[in-house]
Formats: C-alpha cells, structure tokens, sequence
C-alpha cells in the first residue's frame, strides 16, 4: 500500500492558474487592490501544500506503521480486493481505501472525514466494541451494501491499544431492490364496512334511496378498480379486497381520501355516510393478512367508525376518525350483553370490579351500579379501589353511609389475595392495559369482561371472555344502567347508588351538552325513578373556595391561539380533576373551541384535552400515547419535562391541523 493507491491529492496548478487569472483581472481594474489579492492567493497556495506535506507524513506515518504488521501476499490481498475496502480509526475517520471504493464514490475526496458522513446508519462504537459484525442494507448514494467489520489493534501493549477497523463492502443493491419489488407486489386485505347504511338510507327521500345505495357501491368498486384489487362483496354493506401492497402505501400517503369522497356523498341523504376500512399487510400468508384486517376493522368500529386502521403485524396505523360519533346501537345488544354477564356471575366463586387509574364517577358510578346486582344475585363481589380523588370522595362518603358498603371497597394487594381459578374479573370505564388500575390482577385473573365507552386504543386487553365496547354511548354508567334493567327482573337500587351512576352520566356529558343521544336521557329517567336526586348530585359536585381559585389560576395561564387554549397549572395545583375542570371551563369562554390543561405530578405530566367538536382532541392525544373521544380526552407522559410535553403537544396539534387542511 504506497502512494501510488493514493489518488486523493487536490490539483494544486489548476488552483494556481485560477487565483492567478483572477488576480491579473483585478490588477487590471486595481493595481493596489490586485496586489493584495495576489499576494494573499500566494499565501493561501503554500499554506495548503504545507498542509498537505503534513497530512501525506501522517499517512506515511500510519502506513508504514500498518505495513510493518503485515507481509507482502496480505498488502497485495489487500490492495487487489474485488471488492470494496475502507480502513478507519476508532474515531471513524477514514485512514485508507482501495480503488474499488474509491469507484463507488466517483473521485470524491473523503481522506480523514467521518463514515458517518458517508453511511449515516453506521455506528462506530458498536463496530469497535465487536457488537455488530455486519451492517445490512446501508445506503450509499442509493446504492445498497452489506458491510462487514473487523477490528485490528496497531500496538500490543494492552494498557494503551490502538484500534483500527477494516470494512468490506459487499454491493446488495440489485438483492435489495428485488426484495422491494417482492414486498410490493405482495396482496394485503382490506375489509370496507359502510358504518351506518341503514341509518343513512332512512334519513333519504323515498325516491332517492336507490340512487344513493347505488352510488356508494359505485364509489367503492371504482376505488377497488382504481387500486387494481380484487373486490368482493360479502354483505349488505361488507366488501373485502385483495390489493398490491405499494397500493396500500400510496393510499396511506393519501390518507385514504376515500373517506372523504364517501363522507361527501349527498344525495338527499341528511345524515352522511361513513366508512370504517381495516387493512392486513405484511403477514406470512394470506390468511395471516386476513386476520390482520379483521382484527383491524374490528379496531376501527371499536373507535366509533368513519376511519381506517393499518396493522402491520404488531404495528397500528391510524387513519380519519374526524367525524363524531352517532347514536347507533339497539338494545338488543344491551340485552344479549346483560344475559351473557348474568351466567358469567352464576359460575363465579367471586367478583371483582375495577376500574382505571385515578378513578372518576363515571368509573366509580358503573362499578357502584354492577355490583348492586350482582348484590341481587347474591354473589361475593369486591369494587377495588386503592386510593380516592377529590371527584370521587363525595360520593364514597355518601356510600359508605350504608353499611352494606363498608367492605364493598378493597385495595388491590387484598384482591390479589381472593383471586382463585373462578374469579370473574369486570372491568369498568377502561379497556387498555396501559390504563387500568392493577394490571397484575388483571394477568391473574382468567375470566375478564370489560364494559367500556371509549374509542378502543392500541393497548385493548385481549384476554377477555366478554366484551361491551361501544363508543356511542355517553358514558359507561349509561351502558350499566341499561344493561342492569336485563340482569334482574325488578332491579333494586338504592337512591345513592342511582346517585352514583346519573352523576357519571351528568359528568361525561357535561350535563347533557355533549354526546347526548336519545338513549341517555332514558338511562337518566330510569335512574330519576329510582330516587336520584339531582339536587344532591348538584351538592356532590360543589367546590369549595379553594379549588375554584386554583381553576382560575389554570384559566388564567392559557395561551390561545387559533381558538385552541393551552394552559399549564402551577407548581402548587397537583389534581388531575382539577385540571380536567379546568379544561371544561376554557371552553366556556368565547372563542375557544378546544382546550389543553398539563399538570405535572411526580415524574408524569396529566394532559386533558376537551373540544366542541370541531376538533378531534382524541386524534392528537393519541400520537402521544393518550385516547378519549373525539370531544374529550387524556393523555399521560412520563420523565419529560413540562417544556417538551407542550412541544410535543404543540407538535401534534399542527400535524392534525396540516392533516385536516389536505
């Protein structure tokens, strides 16, 4: 390895004959000025032939040094390789390379600079650490390679070694590019549901029912035909396509507008029509894609519909979910739900129900109505609560008044006790495992029903035997007040108890302002019947002086801009409740249509999102780990700071608003 494999070194006469036409040009116009600037030209040519003198000595330096630990058959090996070869410090600075190399980079000068700057994938402390022997499919000017490391120590003195690592370059481009080719080509599933066909038609004028049924078949099959897929209608309102996975990845950039086209559909209809699309890619076999895009349609109905869900394997995209959420469920279902529950309770030895982290009244008031039947059946049942909050120790109280109540409430260690083969575990207002209060009890239990109003996250606890997810209901105290009227014949509630869950109904609605259907207020005056008292509901939820200053704080501290406040409580405001009321309260004021409030507590940062529904706040909260509803949401970050939580939520907030304005 002599100079002669060094073919590197910059031209310096080509410099000299540029500076010194320049020079003579400005010496024409400027003799003064022309003679400073040929005399710093001057200086400029030897500093760099200086500079090179030393830079050529290290590298004499270096290979002599390396020379000198190899014989003649290696440096030849070496020098003569097919293949590309790069040698580097334990720095990273390249020290050497071949001519092979030297091809790929067309003559480009890079003696001493970083690998890094040519293959931003590698990382030198894992190479040299012999961590990694082999990087795969690192990109050089979009040319693929494997490369291939090993490290040589320069001295033999252990207590100061000096490493150097050798790279050999294997050219994977034409594999890499078949594999693309191949991963493209391959089918994914997609399953079409129309959300709300029925519903839709019925709002139609009589004459107008055919032509709009029609036209959404149309704008389906003419989306399949536009993605080259296979279509196939399997129900009224069901279609299921096999598509080329690339097509799959430009309706992903799209955002898949067919929701938009479908949603905009307006054929004397006065209700519009929604789709929900669940898509299977990337499984081992076509059958594996198929249950992909079920579970995934499944996902997408579960987070109310008018949306598309992407698995990718393990991964979930999210795609829509922009309009709110319609009334749409029968009490048929209610019905069949309460009954499975009921045989489910028989065959227990005993119950337990549980909740979500820092529980609410709604949590509190559906877990409170379920286990006053399951009282009626009489079975052992435990409601686990481990620690109460401001929103919920009002009405403990008020429980607690009756004596029936006084070991009703266990903390979670004690329910880990009684957990045996034949415990039914119930879950209320929660679904995700990132959420619920004690994941352990929920891993030993083998029987778990979850009961729950929230859009379903990427977090659904699978190991259920039965599940009531319905993210049209207002609020889950809604589903158990409907569902206990089909678990008795005659229910009995106590009057706090009613209490209890028309108080959930009263918060998640926001006294009926918001997700209100029909079915809400009949929940209600069922509840009224039996002796809730809206009087003591309102008492219940009386604040005292101090809390509503600390609100005012909150309020005072919002920042608005674009009709979207965002606020941050003090250091001495530590209460989640407080912060979310905080959150209902800005959307009291005018011009405000969405409000963001952070509190930190401990090492976590509470976000609670609430919007008039113009704004999907469930959409930006979930990017950074969160869910809720279109209207109202959550969201909670750990070991950040309070300034990188509102980066991130700022961040989200205008990837929502770009994404909406496409």
């Amino acid at each position: 390895m002599d100079d002669k494999y060094n073919y590197f070194t910059p031209n310096i006469k080509l410099y000299m004959v540029i500076m010194a036409i320049l020079s003579f040009i400005i010496l024409f116009y400027n003799v003064i000025l022309g003679v400073v600037v040929l005399v710093f030209c001057v200086g400029l040519i030897i500093y760099n032939i200086e500079k090179m003198k030393v830079k050529k000595n290290e590298w004499k330096k270096f290979i002599e040094g390396f020379s000198s630990k190899l014989d003649i058959a290696t440096k030849n090996t070496l020098v003569k390789l097919p293949f590309a070869l790069v040698i580097i410090s334990e720095k990273g600075n390249i020290l050497w390379y071949n001519q092979q190399f030297n091809l790929i980079l067309d003559d480009e000068e890079i003696l001493g600079k970083d690998i890094r700057e040519l293959v931003k994938e590698f990382n030198v402390k894992r190479a040299l650490n012999k961590k990694v022997k082999k990087f795969s499919y690192m990109n050089i000017n979009d040319n693929y390679y494997d490369i291939y490391v090993t490290t040589v120590n320069m001295k033999e003195d252990k207590d100061n070694e000096e490493k150097i690592m050798l790279l050999y370059f294997t050219d994977i481009t034409e594999k890499f590019n078949l594999l693309q080719d191949i991963r493209k080509n391959r089918e994914s599933v997609m399953i079409i549901e129309v959300d709300n066909l029925e519903e839709v038609i019925k709002t139609t004028e009589e004459d107008k029912k055919p032509l709009l049924a029609a036209e959404i078949e149309r704008k389906i099959n003419s989306y399949a035909q536009g993605l080259q897929a296979m279509i196939k209608k399997y129900s009224n309102n069901k279609y299921i396509l096999t598509i080329q996975d690339k097509y799959i990845e430009e309706e992903m950039d799209k955002k898949f507008d067919i929701l938009d086209d479908i949603r905009d559909l307006n054929i004397g209809n006065k209700l519009s029509a929604t789709l929900s699309i669940g898509v299977g890619r990337n499984g081992d076999t076509p059958l594996n894609n198929y249950k992909l895009s079920m579970s995934a349609i499944e996902l997408a109905l579960g987070r109310g519909g008018d949306q598309v869900v992407v698995k990718n394997k393990d991964k979930l995209s999210f795609y829509g979910g922009k309009t709110k959420e319609v009334e749409k469920r029968t009490k048929v279902r209610a019905r069949v739900i309460a009954h499975a529950l009921v045989e489910l309770i028989n065959e227990s030895s005993n119950i337990l129900i549980m909740g979500h982290i820092n529980p609410d009244i709604d949590c509190l008031g559906a877990a409170v109505g379920i286990n006053s039947t399951i009282r009626l059946l009489e079975k052992e049942c435990y409601i686990v609560l481990d620690k109460t909050n401001n929103g919920i120790e009002s009405m403990i109280k008020k429980l607690q008044e009756n004596t029936e109540y006084n070991s009703t409430f266990i903390s979670s260690e004690n329910a880990k006790k009684i957990v045996d083969d034949n415990t039914l575990l119930i879950l209320v207002d929660v679904h995700g495992s990132n959420y619920v209060q004690n994941i352990d009890i929920v891993e030993r239990c083998s029987r778990v029903v979850i009961i729950d109003h929230h859009r379903k996250g990427t977090n659904f606890i699978d190991k259920n035997i039965l599940s009531y997810v319905e993210p049209y209901a207002s609020s889950t105290c809604e589903l158990v007040t409907e569902m206990i009227q089909y678990m008795v014949d005659k229910p009995k509630l106590k009057s706090v108890e009613a209490a209890a869950l028309l108080a959930g109904i009263c918060v998640d609605t926001k006294n009926f302002y918001f997700k209100t259907g029909v079915r809400t207020f009949e929940a209600a005056a069922f509840l009224r019947k039996l002796g809730a008292d809206t009087i003591d509901i309102k008492k219940i939820f009386s604040h005292d002086l101090d809390e509503y200053v600390k609100k005012l704080e909150i309020i005072k501290s919002a920042k608005v801009e674009n009709k979207i406040a965002i606020a941050v409580c003090p250091q001495n405001i530590k209460d989640t409740i407080i912060a979310a009321q905080a959150a209902d309260e800005l959307l009291n004021i005018t011009g405000i249509q969405v409000s963001f409030v952070l509190v930190q507590i401990d090492n976590n940062i509470f976000i609670s999102g609430r919007s008039l529904g113009d704004i999907n706040v469930q959409v930006i909260l979930e990017k950074l780990g969160g869910g809720g509803h279109m209207t109202m949401a959550g969201a909670k970050l750990s070991d950040i700071s309070i300034e990188e939580a509102l980066q991130r939520l700022q961040s989200g907030i205008n990837n929502y608003l770009k994404e909406s304005e496409k």
